[in-house]
């Protein structure tokens, strides 16, 4: 059973801002530490910093002999059936650096060559240079060194989709950056079946970690060994009778090199640029978030029915009456949207201690698209919604109160919501006004302007990892609209 069965959320997967997660068994995605570093959140940058501040006391530990401490250190990264992602077939079970492989995975540490060269120096690094080591591993790693963002999460997710939580819940080691221990702390969490459990945004997840040794060892150490063994006309030189031309193959360089990891690092060892080169392009070209259409896939739900969600928003009645039903229908369009470009929604999000609120706000997270091409001139770490189901004219009031949520900090880009608009040309005067006036930039649109957007999106590419998708021109019409 799903959370989103468990809690009645009536949301799938495409909807939801966390990965599903069945509580019976695990979802095969893994969590990526190079999409981590690729966050640009401040919840993204305190993820990415756990996880380098952690490993890198564990190297410390290395050098200096600390046995002990580096394996009390290791034994806090078992997975405790928290997460629901990995490998597992049946029961959800967890493979990460536990109690009964702290010692075997320290010790693989310390004979390392890619930690005592200093090659060693990010987590995934491991999963090149150490024999046993893989995604699994990573992930679960990742998620415990992580949990204290995790919980964090959960809880704005639990608050946010009105998941029930429970007092007085234990949490689990949670890693203290400032104290360099590993702590417990009594909290308010999630309970289903009697047992805890965390969510994960789904836009950290991938189908596998970036790191692969295989592709290491076949596209970056061998084409080197092929080059270095032809400029030197060595044995392992074989000339095509057509032509005289030099050819190394690759399957005889494993046969001479081996073809294991520690194979890997024997050959790294004097060709450091290599590695740095690998590690280079993988932070210069995460791979992208899993689609919703492949996360439905994954997970064997129905692709977004995007005529429902018309039918739905068309047929929701105006009025303030029915204020929290627009509201819900305009989270789930926009869920499915602007996925993965925004995420980690809050609900009535309180600003300036509490004295102003507005509807929902996102973190903006885009890589490529409108969103990101906003980020590059403007500010805008969160973009802001007010949902207005009026059926009067939205008038200066309006303006000005989604106008005060904006911030150079929080950002000063924001969509206000309305059914229809009689003077559309008096509106959008009043958003140019704000604009001019340096108070921010309003996009308005109309249950009209709603349904363009979807129809724009159906009917761009979904390849290239979305890109043209990404694009939502009528938002970048709207916009140049504010400015020009």
């Amino acid at each position: 059973m799903k959370i989103s069965e468990k809690f009645n959320l009536g949301l799938t997967q495409a909807y939801l801002d966390f990965v599903d997660i069945d509580l019976d068994t695990d979802l095969l995605v893994f969590v990526d530490p190079t999409a981590l570093r690729s966050l640009d959140s401040p919840w993204g940058h305190s993820c990415a910093s756990l996880v380098q501040q952690f490993f890198e006391y564990v190297l410390e530990n290395i050098k200096s002999g600390n046995d002990d401490k580096a394996k009390l250190l290791l034994s806090n990264l078992s997975e405790r059936n928290e997460f629901h992602i990995g490998f597992s077939a049946g029961k959800s079970r967890g493979s990460g650096f536990g109690n009964k492989s702290a010692a075997l995975i320290w010790d693989a540490l310390c004979q390392s060559k890619a930690a005592t060269t200093g090659l060693l120096r990010d987590i995934e690094d491991s999963c090149l240079s150490i024999e046993g080591i893989g995604s699994d591993m990573i992930s679960d790693a990742i998620c415990n060194i992580i949990r204290s963002k995790l919980i964090e999460y959960t809880q704005d997710m639990c608050i946010y989709y009105g998941i029930a939580t429970t007092p007085n819940v234990n949490s689990g080691p949670i890693w203290n950056p400032q104290t360099r221990e590993w702590e417990q702390k009594q909290l308010s969490l999630p309970i289903a079946e009697g047992k805890l459990f965390l969510l994960i945004p789904k836009n950290i997840v991938r189908r596998k970690i970036s790191y692969d040794y295989q592709e290491y060892y076949d596209h970056y150490i061998l084409p080197e060994l092929q080059q270095e063994h032809i400029k030197a006309k060595s044995p392992l030189v074989h000339y095509l009778k057509k032509n005289g031309a030099p050819r190394v193959y690759k399957k005889i360089l494993k046969e001479e090199y081996g073809n294991t990891k520690q194979s890997a690092i024997d050959q790294t060892i004097g060709r450091e640029h290599i590695w740095e080169k690998y590690k280079e392009e993988k932070n210069a070209n995460p791979q992208p978030p899993i689609s919703n259409n492949s996360f439905l896939e994954l997970q064997n739900q129905p692709l977004i029915d995007w005529y429902d969600l018309i039918n739905e928003l068309k047929n929701t009645p105006k009025g303030t009456k029915d204020a929290d039903k627009y509201e819900k229908i305009i989270e789930k369009i926009f869920s499915a949207l602007f996925y993965p470009n925004l995420n980690y929604p809050t609900k009535q999000a309180r600003l300036h201690e509490g004295r102003k609120r507005v509807d929902i706000q996102y973190t903006n997270e885009a890589k490529n698209g409108f969103f990101h091409w906003l980020s590059l001139h403007y500010p805008c770490s969160y973009i802001f919604v007010e949902c207005k189901n009026y059926t009067n004219e939205v008038a200066n009031p309006e303006i000005d109160q989604l106008a005060g949520r904006f911030s150079l900090n929080r950002g000063k880009i924001g969509l206000l919501l309305i059914r229809d608009c009689e003077n559309q040309k008096l509106l959008d005067q009043r958003c140019r006004d704000t604009a001019q006036d340096n108070r921010g930039f309003m996009i308005s649109l109309t249950d009209e302007d709603i349904i363009k957007l979807i129809e724009d999106y159906k009917v761009a590419s979904p390849y290239n990892n979305g890109v043209q998708r990404h694009q939502y021109p009528i938002l970048r019409a709207k916009f140049n609209n504010l400015i020009n």
